[in-house]
């Protein structure tokens, strides 16, 4: 079990820097009561790839969410930059 000192991200599975944001991935609009910690950039870029609806249809299975090409490319560019790495999201 980690300690929260060394949480990971529930979307890229690297380790949470100082700025964690917590993610619902059944939105809260679509009744979703989960949070999972995820890094911001990881956060935009669920949101700017999925609506709430879609998410809301995945439930909280985050291999649907990076089954997606987008997000499959992002998770793999990501994963050796630091844990507050941070860059614009298209």
């Amino acid at each position: 079990m980690s300690d929260s000192n060394h949480l990971t991200c529930w979307l890229c599975e690297r380790e949470l820097g100082d700025i964690v944001q917590w993610h619902h991935p059944v939105p809260k609009a679509k009744k979703g009561k989960i949070k999972v910690p995820v890094h911001p950039i990881c956060h935009k870029t669920v949101h700017a790839n999925f609506t709430n609806n879609e998410l809301a249809r995945t439930g909280d299975d985050v291999g649907v969410i990076r089954d997606n090409p987008a997000i499959a490319k992002f998770v793999a560019w990501i994963a050796n930059k630091p844990a507050d790495f941070d860059a614009p999201i298209r």
